[in-house]
């Protein structure tokens, strides 16, 4: 097989760009806002220590589960908070440049004040900001994203019952995976040395960065998780913080801003889907985190919503790990949880509309933009103006998919138009019975 590549242009090609007094100011901006923004992480201050997962299964094995008792480290972020105030006053909002910048540095101004709350309310108030909350609804929508939820779970309920599937075999050892996909994402990487690196104490299975990605060294991978975890992971979350980091001339682009999660989480989503990546069994787990973040907004405590990952058919460890992503940062108790995980079915679903309302409206370099660096799909229409002047530079990588709009376009039209035909009304047995009944009809052959 030869080898994929996915670069799409070289990381200096462009011509330079005239930049009038208002931009330089921006960039200017734009600068600040990269050195203080990358002071705030969000995920490595809420992140549960290994030892813990232990402790709570031992506990529910024996039949006496307790609640975990992660450590809750609010993080002291008040210089953060007020440099990002400063700089929100400075920054030209009416400029689209500068509108975009503004809500940047919002987003970090309110991870930045979520961190310092954590355990508290205002965790959860700054986490529902950032990432959505699953009983919210759109104006121009009839269901909130819990109902969405729910109504993945019972249609993948209807297409085939959990108790059919055959067990994915979890058997290949973590230094063996990370062999396979260093060799599956290292030609395409071609500008830049992308790692994969093992981590031992690594809370989620595979996390990814500009440089790295990094799998959990003590967790046993399957063969589908190459392909997801290659198109989720590296082609979309290492792919887009890597063009931004090329871009010539802002570097915002490059850094992840806490307000892009939902779009980043969604187009990662939907590169599994698109390129038939995705399983039911992960379709279904992303659904079922937006049900269980709902009923931990509820009041439902960490051992009921364990409980109801396990109900729905994960493993103990699975569930354990499921229940401590809705929690950290949070209370173990219930009401105050992190809310990200809801945002993965929500932003693939915007991400979904937006592509397919793109493409109908014959804009398809639009879809090239959603990769130029960490955006939102309200930053591809700010910023694609900017594209053709060339202050945003082409992405300098592009996932195979996302090459061909026409066939993107084709396959989501047909999966449009198949949600039209109705399963409950039949059984398979009508296949047979149907050509029975036109030949019966026909009056040809006695």
């Amino acid at each position: 097989m030869a080898a994929v590549t996915g670069a799409d242009s070289t990381p200096d090609e462009g011509t330079p760009t005239p930049l009038d007094a208002r931009l330089i100011a921006l960039l200017e901006r734009d600068r600040e806002l990269v050195a203080i923004g990358r002071k705030i992480k969000v995920l490595k201050a809420i992140d549960w220590p290994v030892e813990l997962e232990e402790r709570f299964l031992d506990s529910w094995r024996r039949g006496q589960p307790q609640l975990p008792e992660p450590p809750l480290r609010p993080q002291p972020l008040q210089e953060e908070i007020a440099a990002l105030d400063d700089l929100m006053t400075r920054i030209d909002r009416g400029h689209p440049i500068g509108h975009w910048l503004h809500k940047t540095a919002w987003s970090y101004a309110v991870a930045a004040r979520m961190l310092a709350g954590i355990g508290t309310p205002e965790f959860t108030r700054c986490s529902a900001l950032l990432y959505g909350r699953p009983d919210f609804r759109y104006r121009s929508q009839e269901l909130t994203n819990a109902d969405s939820a729910q109504e993945m779970l019972e249609i993948t309920d209807d297409l085939i019952e959990s108790d059919r599937l055959a067990p994915v075999p979890f058997d290949i050892p973590a230094d063996v995976f990370a062999q396979r996909l260093r060799e599956r994402i290292g030609p395409f990487f071609c500008h830049d040395d992308v790692q994969v690196a093992l981590d031992p104490n690594l809370s989620s299975k595979a996390t990814a960065g500009s440089k790295c990605v990094k799998l959990r060294a003590t967790a046993m991978f399957s063969e589908r998780d190459l392909e997801q975890l290659t198109q989720h992971e590296a082609f979309i979350h290492t792919l887009t913080v890597l063009n931004g980091k090329h871009q010539p001339h802002l570097r915002s682009l490059g850094t992840g801003a806490p307000r892009t999660t939902r779009t980043q989480e969604g187009l990662a989503t939907f590169s599994e889907i698109i390129t038939g990546a995705i399983d039911i069994a992960r379709l279904r787990r992303v659904a079922l985190r937006v049900v269980m973040v709902k009923r931990a907004l509820e009041g439902a405590d960490f051992i009921e919503v364990f409980r109801g990952f396990l109900d729905a058919g994960q493993s103990e460890i699975e569930s354990y790990r499921s229940a401590a992503r809705v929690f950290r940062g949070g209370d173990v108790r219930g009401k105050v949880c992190f809310t990200k995980d809801g945002a993965y079915l929500e932003g693939v679903m915007a991400v979904h509309v937006f592509i397919r309302k793109a493409l109908q409206e014959g804009r398809g370099e639009l879809l090239g933009m959603l990769f130029c660096g960490r955006v939102t799909t309200a930053d591809v229409i700010t910023l694609a103006p900017y594209r053709d002047s060339g202050l945003i530079a082409r992405p300098v990588y592009l996932p195979p998919w996302a090459k061909d709009p026409q066939r993107v376009l084709a396959t989501m039209a047909f999966s449009s138009a198949t949600q039209r035909l109705r399963l409950d009304t039949f059984e398979l047995q009508r296949f047979v019975d149907f050509e029975d009944e036109v030949i019966a009809e026909s009056g040809i052959g006695g």
